[in-house]
């Protein structure tokens, strides 16, 4: 008998049962922000052999992130349709593929369309489990399960630096692209075995023949267009300074060598790591206490644009410890989306979540692709790599600015207080 057949389809029964189902997604998860992440360690080899210049990092780097948004309004219909298990196991066969043309690649172009393709294939990595949690757990359950799969994602980042840095003088960076493979297709057959069956309900039904398109009442709900910015510019912000942008600074501006630079990201992600842990412990509680999701937002969000503010100032002066400030503070976003989640209806939770990361990863794209425009664009201008790096993110954090003053003043239609964890 498999994992899956002892599940009823409602609420999960049992520690351990729960924590199967968990590991079986996160061993995913784990790959995923493993192959997100590697292209900052990477960035420096991959800008020798393949002369790029900034805009081409940011553009590479983001290719993996529009991958992501192409699939997400398609996905979350049928992550609320066929269920986590039948969805991310058929992305995660795209994912292989994409795995093996990156490691075969020989010119920018299919690099890029490699990167797109894999963004595509572990697209479902967190919103199948999400959307699953919705359904299987109860909702401070679901809180911390959300903070713990972003601390799984963090392993996936540790395993991206210091570790890759290690393999490069053995194998090179292309063979490691075949271990990714591997490890993907371990991670389906784990999921295939341990993940609960899927029955769509008659609320689902009904919400899908009175919601053809599925995402009409998404669109429209307050809450969800209250977070949008936010989700854009500060989550997506936050995303794209930790798979990237952190690398290029530390070894640009503050002038570490590259073995120096992938040190600072595995202690960044060891600390990134730690503070999911925190989160996923003290959220559930923070619920019963009263203190809402979107009051942490409300509180975390402006210490966070400090922290840069603060990075931006020290110039070259700011390094492993400044970035890890930043960082850290700068989970409290992540909070968003379990937020989003628990605001609409358990029939919509697959598109809430889908339609949300849409934001997010589409937010990651552009600032990942933008940062790297625009520094080109100010060294054009005359600015010195330090200036053109300060110049850039500047304006990142003017935009942040924005989502925020958004968030706290939007209109009396925008308002909505999100139900309190029972």
């Amino acid at each position: 008998m498999n994992a899956a057949s002892t599940s009823t389809g409602g609420l999960l029964a049992g520690r351990q049962r729960i924590a199967t189902v968990f590991l079986a997604f996160a061993v995913a998860y784990f790959f995923s922000t493993l192959v997100r992440a590697i292209t900052a360690t990477l960035s420096p080899t991959l800008t020798a052999e393949f002369e790029l210049e900034s805009r081409d990092l940011g553009l590479l780097a983001g290719g993996y992130f529009l991958g992501f948004a192409f699939t997400q309004l398609p996905m979350g219909t049928w992550l609320d349709r066929y269920g986590p298990k039948r969805v991310i196991v058929c992305f995660l066969s795209v994912a292989i593929i994409g795995c093996l043309l990156f490691s075969a690649a020989t010119s920018f172009p299919v690099l890029l369309a490699a990167r797109v393709l894999t963004g595509v294939g572990v697209s479902a990595c967190l919103m199948a489990p999400l959307t699953g949690y919705r359904r299987w757990l109860t909702p401070p359950m679901q809180l911390r399960s959300n903070s713990w799969m972003l601390m799984v994602g963090s392993f996936g980042l540790v395993g991206a630096t210091l570790p890759v840095q290690w393999l490069m003088p053995l194998l090179g960076w292309r063979p490691l692209f075949w271990l990714l493979a591997a490890g993907v297709l371990v991670s389906m057959a784990l999921i295939a075995w341990a993940a609960p069956a899927w029955h769509a309900g008659q609320e689902a039904n009904q919400e899908s023949e009175q919601k053809p398109g599925g995402y009409a009442a998404v669109w429209r709900d307050p809450f969800f267009r209250k977070l949008a910015p936010v989700g854009f510019f500060n989550y997506g912000g936050f995303v794209a300074m930790q798979t990237l942008w952190v690398v290029p600074w530390l070894t640009r501006v503050a002038g570490y060598t590259p073995q120096e630079a992938a040190g600072a990201l595995f202690w960044i992600s060891i600390a990134l790591l730690a503070t999911y842990w925190l989160w996923g412990v003290t959220n559930p509680k923070l619920a019963h206490r009263g203190i809402p999701a979107t009051r942490l937002l409300s509180w975390g969000m402006p210490l966070a644009m400090l922290a840069l503010a603060l990075i931006l100032l020290a110039g070259s002066t700011a390094g492993t410890v400044a970035w890890i400030g930043f960082l850290c503070i700068s989970t409290v976003v992540t909070l968003a989306q379990p937020a989003v989640a628990l605001a609409l209806p358990p029939a919509l939770a697959g598109r809430a979540l889908s339609a949300y990361n849409l934001v997010v990863f589409a937010g990651v794209f552009v600032v990942q692709w933008g940062i790297g425009l625009l520094i080109d664009l100010f060294a054009r201008a005359g600015l010195d790599t330090v200036g053109s790096f300060r110049a850039a993110l500047a304006v990142f954090l003017g935009c942040c600015v924005m989502s925020y003053t958004y968030y706290l003043w939007a209109p009396p239609h925008n308002r909505r207080v999100v139900p309190r964890p029972a």
